[in-house]
């Protein structure tokens, strides 16, 4: 299973500087960021689950620090609306504190035994040599003793689990996922039967708490405010370092920031509609249908420009990267493949990084039905004879450090020749909410354009990488008979995107490799046999 080693243990001050280090941009829209917060604890759950502490507590800090210090400084934070959102925000923050406490001394204990080892290695490796160098030879019997050293990273102490390489496990991969996400719809489903009713049901989602869910029900929330917060997350960083953020002890007042309008166009996301709703199954069709043009949630989105102006030069369009070329041959299947084990557990496995920001930020594997895109643009068809685009939301979950997509979801939608939007956006959030779903990412069509990245799909596409880096965009051209899969650079392109003010579907971008391909040899990787249900809210 090319198995290479295990985490290092890392210290309670080494994973909060790690936390700490993340990019705010206060140009992205607020709600973009609000759902990255959930998004935060649906991975710090998975995680805790997984017997991984170590990101747990990183992804539970970075959180806490995003909503206390980030978010009310945001222009938009201000608004009636967005104040009520801030408010429920810090409620999970108060409910994770007790989480992070619980954490702590485990991960700490975890650290000092490994450093110990560490120690009484050394120890011992100088006292030898100080034997040898006095006997002036090397005793084989002595070296025989002592056995082959490990390096510290093999020990295990802070998740013991087998480190994997997608490209060489992706058969394993498989059946773990079909295995795990059957696992957490039969727990949901008995959660149901059991007689909660669905408001219970969101309350115990949201209230984010493990083991503690009558604590969580019975808690006096109304009673929460942000000095309350304040003081108990003082209390965590003074338990970590000593140190408190001026930041968090500000109290609930907003923080007087110029507002700022931000002109990048997100998609729009639908939402989950008991009625109409139909399931499709992921049976292969025969015919290939159009790219998908997502939208993330939009609160207003003004109308978009036509994509082919008449006045448009070719030289004007995003160039598509070229794909880099593969300078070495993969082994075969049969040469890799390793035998599956029957006991399948998420926690016995970890899915190394398969690749890597341009920053050097590692990025999770994304497994991805290769049959998706084929199904897709089957629904699609009706939309591509007709000239106009078709979009559709990627959602999936988080299963031994891998991503994995099992969900596409076609949101309720206005479509042109040239853009499609979402409309309906919070029945589809319910519906991605309700299901334990994570945004991956979106898939769109060009019905008679190339297979490339415009403009406003960079701007579009920049909301979801906000939320995740792993984010990524499908373009599909069934005019051309090509697809692609991408994501944009960082840096140059997410800064680049981001900080641009520029309104227009074919605005230039200083850069030029804005975007790059996310399949081989990217973190995308195709998995046959990989199972996928279509959700189509249009009906």
């Amino acid at each position: 299973m090319n198995g290479h080693g295990r985490v290092q243990p890392m210290s309670v001050e080494q994973i909060v500087e790690q936390a700490e280090n993340f990019e705010y941009n206060s140009l992205v829209p607020f709600k973009h960021w609000s759902r990255s917060a959930g998004t935060l604890i649906k991975e710090a759950e998975i995680y805790d689950h997984e017997g991984n502490e170590q990101q747990a507590y990183l992804l539970l800090f970075r959180h806490a620090r995003l909503i206390l210090d980030k978010l009310p400084t945001h222009p938009e934070a201000r608004s009636k609306e967005n104040d009520t959102v801030l408010q429920h925000l810090r409620k999970d923050v108060l409910r994770n504190i007790s989480k992070l406490e619980k954490l702590k001394p485990r991960i700490n204990k975890r650290y000092d035994r490994y450093q110990a080892i560490l120690k009484e290695r050394s120890q011992a490796k100088a006292a030898n040599t100080q034997a040898l160098a006095a006997s002036r030879r090397v005793s084989a019997d002595a070296q025989t003793q002592r056995g082959p050293s490990r390096p510290p990273s093999d020990w295990g102490l802070a998740h013991s689990s087998e480190a994997l390489t997608a490209g060489d496990n992706r058969d394993l991969a498989v059946k773990l996922a079909h295995k795990e996400i059957r696992r957490r719809a039969t727990a949901r489903k008995a959660t149901r039967q059991a007689g909660f009713i669905q408001e219970d049901e969101q309350e115990r989602r949201t209230a984010r708490v493990w083991g503690d869910q009558d604590e969580a029900w019975t808690k006096d929330e109304d009673s929460i405010d942000q000095d309350t917060l304040s003081r108990d997350m003082h209390n965590v960083r003074m338990q970590v370092n000593g140190s408190t953020p001026e930041a968090l002890q500000q109290g609930s007042s907003h923080p007087a920031v110029e507002d700022q309008k931000s002109h990048i166009l997100y998609p729009s996301v639908p939402p989950k509609s008991a009625r109409g709703q139909q399931a499709y199954s992921h049976s292969l069709p025969d015919q290939e249908s159009e790219d998908f043009r997502a939208s993330y949630p939009t609160y207003s989105p003004p109308q978009r420009p036509s994509k082919t102006p008449n006045n448009l030069v070719e030289d004007s369009l995003p160039q598509r990267p070229k794909k880099e070329a593969i300078t070495h041959t993969p082994p075969s299947r049969s040469d890799t493949a390793s035998p599956v084990p029957q006991d399948l557990k998420p926690s016995t496995f970890t899915f190394q990084p398969s690749a890597y920001l341009e920053n050097g930020t590692p990025l999770r594997t994304i497994f991805l039905p290769p049959d998706l895109r084929h199904r897709f643009l089957s629904i699609a068809l009706p939309n591509t004879k007709a000239n106009l685009e078709t979009c559709g939301i990627l959602c999936g979950t988080l299963i031994s450090n891998a991503l994995f997509i099992s969900k596409l979801v076609i949101p309720e939608q206005k479509s042109t020749s040239d853009t499609c939007e979402t409309v309906n956006e919070s029945d589809l959030f319910d519906y991605i909410d309700g299901e334990d779903l994570m945004v991956l990412g979106w898939i769109h069509t060009h019905p008679t354009q190339t297979c490339f990245m415009s403009s406003r799909d960079l701007h579009t596409h920049s909301g979801y990488q906000v939320m995740m880096p792993e984010s990524i965009a499908i373009v599909c051209a069934p005019s051309k008979g090509d697809w692609g899969v991408f994501r944009l650079t960082d840096p140059p392109g997410m800064k680049s995107v981001l900080n641009c003010t520029q309104s227009g579907l074919f605005h230039p971008h200083a850069e030029s490799n804005i975007y790059t391909d996310a399949l081989r040899p990217g973190h995308v990787y195709e998995a046959k046999g990989l199972e996928f249900d279509v959700v189509d809210m249009r009906h």
